[in-house]
């Protein structure tokens, strides 16, 4: 999680993007890809820092399927993103703060842990979630 705290002070800083990171690890542990959110940058409402992380892994896998990654994401995942995750096949999720407002593990809505869903994720929730909600809670007092 602190590499994807650094990651979305990159998203914000030099990209002027909601400060959310997130990094991808194999089974071994090891990250293989990260991703800021873009959507700025990018002009690309789909580049989230998820979409941008899965996309580099399956890349660097050779692969669409994720089986056995962990995705770990400074803010709960959105809709888009919580399908995705589940398209991808990842393992694991684990998040910062919640998404009151767009959360698709729990706040608003669980698309992860839905029982009709084919995929299952093991979500760990709340992982240093204080660092990330006062980088949010920082970047919109500068911001807006």
């Amino acid at each position: 999680m602190e590499i994807a705290l650094a990651a979305a002070e990159i998203a914000w800083r030099e990209h002027g993007d909601v400060p959310v990171g997130a990094v991808i690890l194999n089974s071994r542990g090891e990250i293989i890809a990260n991703g800021v959110n873009k959507r700025e940058l990018d002009r690309d409402p789909t580049a989230h820092a998820e979409v941008v992380a899965i996309r580099e892994a399956g890349r660097v896998l050779n692969n669409c399927r994720l089986d056995g990654c962990t995705l770990v994401v400074t803010l709960e995942p959105c809709a888009m993103c919580a399908g995705a995750i589940m398209q991808a096949r990842i393992s694991r999720l684990a998040f910062g703060a919640w998404d009151e407002k767009a959360g698709a593990v729990g706040s608003v809505m669980d698309v992860i842990r839905d029982p009709r869903a084919l995929t299952k994720v093991e979500v760990i929730s709340g992982v240093l979630a204080d660092r990330s909600s006062a980088l949010l809670k920082e970047f919109f007092t500068a911001t807006r």
